[in-house]
């Protein structure tokens, strides 16, 4: 029932649960309570709030001034339309344009029967008050969203440890055939992951932080950093020179790779240290090119740790 299927439900309920109510207290136009539902049940709570607060307060103005404008000038089409195109504007003005169908419905509610007596005018706000509190209560009850984030979760960490060990293996052997799909693959999990977190967080008014949300984003920090690691370590694999710093990046994207779903640094961050240490005891490079490859494992080094910092940092925060 997650979805558009579950929304449907939820609103062919509390339209008929609406018309229902309306019709008990015997009101006139008791359908129009189902259409203010329809209208109001939105994707997440913080949306359908939004949508009834405009929708509310767009009535209640039209209602007002509608009233006011045909009892003075009376109940005909010359009228009706000149209050419409002074209505539009002031409901732009005031950023409620959103409630321009519901208000005008109710405005028509009033040149219908041709008279804004007491009755009437509590006969509109009774049915606004019933569509506009069954679409709280129907939209009160949302499906939840963390086992499917979970999934995401799990599936994300698996594509950066495929990548990961991918980058040890073509440290190791040059001539490893990986065409990197690994990576597009996780940025479209990425996205799709970010826009439920979202719809999640939507759902819980008081809530203003999601950790999930902020894992998501940790990740596509630390994706763009695998992609330019990408190019730097095909660089570095495709020199036939043997450089003692390859092979120890190598076991350092392996232990990193094994480790994704860990916020325990510790091992890896002291591989780098030992790995910093082998740079600083080697020898000055002899060559061009063992200068070029030397620059891009020192750059491959810089990168690693930025990732594992990110990785720490996220960890540190969802802990507290």
């Amino acid at each position: 029932m997650v979805g558009m299927g579950y929304r449907t439900i939820k609103t062919a309920i509390g339209a008929g649960l609406a018309i229902w109510i309306a019709s008990l207290l015997d009101l006139e136009f008791a359908s129009f309570a189902a259409i203010i539902v329809i209208m109001c049940i939105e994707k997440t709570k913080k949306k359908t709030l939004h949508s009834i607060q405009k929708k509310f307060f767009a009535s209640l103005l039209s209602l007002i001034l509608g009233s006011i404008c045909f009892e003075l000038l009376g109940y005909n089409p010359i009228v009706l339309t000149l209050f419409i195109l002074f209505f539009v504007p002031i409901l732009v003005k005031t950023r409620i344009q959103e409630g321009l169908v519901t208000s005008i419905v109710i405005v028509l509610h009033i040149y219908t029967v041709e008279e804004a007596t007491l009755d009437n005018l509590l006969n509109e706000l009774y049915i606004i008050f019933i569509g506009i509190g069954i679409a709280l209560l129907v939209n009160s009850i949302m499906p939840s969203f963390k086992k499917e984030i979970e999934k995401y979760k799990t599936k994300v960490e698996n594509k950066f440890s495929v990548i990961l060990n991918e980058f040890s293996a073509f440290l190791k052997d040059s001539k490893r055939n990986w065409d990197g799909k690994e990576l597009i693959e996780v940025e479209n999990l990425l996205n799709q992951a970010k826009s439920i977190t979202i719809q999640d967080v939507e759902n819980h008014l008081l809530r203003k932080e999601n950790k999930d949300y902020y894992y998501f984003e940790m990740r596509e920090d630390q994706l763009e950093i695998l992609k330019q690691m990408a190019s730097i370590v095909s660089i570095v694999s495709s020199s036939e020179l043997d450089i003692k710093q390859r092979g120890m990046l190598a076991n350092i994207f392996l232990n990193i790779s094994q480790h994704v779903d860990s916020g325990d640094t510790t091992i890896a961050l002291k591989q780098l240290e030992e790995y910093e240490e082998s740079i600083r005891e080697t020898e000055l490079p002899k060559t061009r090119e063992e200068f070029e490859i030397r620059a891009n494992l020192f750059y491959l080094n810089f990168a690693i740790k930025n990732y594992l910092i990110i990785k720490k940092n996220i960890f540190n925060r969802n802990k507290l």
